[in-house]
């Protein structure tokens, strides 16, 4: 009796372990099948970016043609009208839904593919510099047409870039089926800083839930530091004409007051922040030294860290044009031409950024590439050591950074935006210079057109495939922008200045 108690534990306990040994093999399995599952999910997000990477280069030709045909039309701020129509006419026969005048501005489009949510904005531009036309691929200062325009920031390369990027997401959404909605934006006017304000004015960001930017420069990087605001305004002055000789008493010189008017600034200086930059130009001082100028005008920069900064000037400045027309017994006008804020950076959408920069890389140079570069470098008496071969560490923003500013930057404040710089010109080049335009129409400019592209089209699917990343995204631009309403600083009513 005692044995076969004895042998039926044995059974039960043998009978438990075939259970346990069972019980656990399914749960190792089903281990095995989440890490298999992980691996899927990881490596299908890798063969997305590689499905886009792979798409760029297939489209890199009529890319590059592109880029070219705009460099070549070089045209002005809101007179890119061939420009905006081939960048059009090309999402528009790749599939995309194109509306023409997005906020008012002829040149101005949106480019469509899909719908509902996620929403994934690209941002493009093609406008040039007035007065550097240059010849593609000169060490030397050779015009293709004396003071012509020339692509000094490489937009020519900016707007291609980012349809290629949103070509090649569609492509990739197409093949295997995911949801969302990609935008790219053409914008017009960024030179003057104008394009992007009257369309964000106008609603035309609203529905995105991230934004990608991207700038060429002389370094492969992900910049974290922020743009100056501004304040784009004129001022026009009108007295009365006389006789300079025979009856100057006659007279109300209406240069007289924005001579004032410059000194007035010029006192003030002292008594500003130091982050503040004045800066400007007459445009019309009169027609002959003989005569009383009964009308002049002059064009100002106000910069400044932050739209707090740039206002508190200008509110100071409109004083001092009072002041002018009091002393010279002229009327005074004021048009603000338009308004930009500094940069709001999201770091989750610049991590995503840089992540995808890091593995894709920047371009890759040829020797002879880099000799050109290396002869330009002398030529414009800065360090020859050619172009960027390498990705620059993404650093913390530094507090304040006196520079440029940037109508991208109202877009920031709408949405959680973020840029990426990829090398398009040698290192240390001077922007806005011949120099660039040169690069920017050469194959050293279209390689790094191609990297950036790429780099978007990236970041973008990361983006559309991974809610969290853009959850995180808007949480960070909600914390920043915490009791903060966007608005323009482009007066209500006022028209985009578009010749008719």
């Amino acid at each position: 009796m005692r044995n076969n108690r004895i042998r039926s534990k044995g059974v039960l306990i043998f009978v438990s372990m075939l259970v346990l040994l069972f019980t656990m093999d399914g749960i190792c399995e089903n281990a095995d099948l989440q890490i298999k599952k992980s691996k899927k999910i990881s490596y299908k997000v890798q063969e997305l970016k590689k499905s886009a990477v792979n798409r760029v280069e297939e489209l890199s030709g009529v890319l590059s043609e592109t880029a070219k045909s705009i460099w070549n039309y070089a045209e002005l701020a809101l007179e890119e009208y061939k420009s905006s129509q081939q960048l059009g006419e090309l999402m528009k026969k790749e599939g995309f839904q194109v509306e023409f005048g997005a906020g008012g501005l002829p040149t101005a489009f949106v480019a469509t593919y899909g719908t509902g949510k996620p929403v994934i904005g690209i941002l493009g531009e093609f406008d040039a510099l007035p007065g550097i036309s240059q010849k593609a691929g000169s060490t030397k200062q050779e015009a293709v047409k004396e003071h012509a325009p020339g692509h000094g920031c490489g937009h020519n390369l900016l707007g291609v870039a980012g349809a290629g990027a949103a070509l090649a997401v569609k492509s990739v959404m197409e093949k295997y089926g995911i949801a969302g909605t990609v935008k790219f934006f053409g914008c017009p006017a960024e030179e003057t800083v104008e394009g992007k304000t009257y369309m964000a004015k106008a609603g035309v960001f609203s529905s995105l839930d991230v934004c990608l930017d991207w700038h060429p420069s002389d370094e492969n990087e992900v910049n974290l530091n922020s743009s100056q605001a501004l304040n784009s305004f004129e001022v026009v002055f009108r007295g009365k004409t006389a006789h300079a000789a025979w009856d100057p008493w006659n007279g109300r010189s209406a240069l007289d007051a924005i001579e004032l008017l410059d000194t007035g600034i010029n006192f003030l200086r002292e008594h500003i922040p130091t982050t503040v930059r004045i800066h400007y130009v007459i445009n019309d001082g009169g027609g002959a030294p003989n005569v009383v100028p009964a009308y002049a005008k002059a064009w100002y920069f106000v910069r400044g860290k932050d739209r707090q900064e740039v206002e508190s000037t200008y509110a100071r400045i409109l004083k001092i044009v009072q002041g002018a027309a009091l002393m010279t017994e002229t009327t005074s006008e004021v048009r603000l031409k338009t308004g930009v804020y500094n940069y709001l950076k999201n770091r989750v959408v610049a991590d995503t950024l840089y992540s995808n920069l890091q593995s894709i890389k920047g371009p890759v140079f040829t020797e002879e590439e880099n000799d050109f570069a290396r002869r330009l470098q002398k030529e414009l008496g800065v360090k020859d050591t050619g172009l960027a071969d390498t990705v620059k560490l993404m650093k913390e923003p530094l507090p304040f950074v006196s520079g440029g500013s940037t109508d991208v930057a109202d877009v920031s404040w709408l949405v959680p935006t973020a840029s990426l710089n990829i090398a398009c010109y040698p290192l240390d080049i001077p922007g806005h210079h011949w120099g660039v335009v040169s690069c920017t129409g050469s194959s050293i400019g279209m390689k790094g057109m191609l990297s950036a592209s790429k780099v978007l089209s990236a970041t973008a699917l990361d983006m559309l495939t991974n809610p969290k990343l853009i959850e995180k995204a808007q949480k960070e631009f909600k914390e920043k922008t915490e009791g903060f309403t966007y608005k323009s600083a482009i007066p209500d009513g006022q028209e985009p200045p578009v010749k008719k």
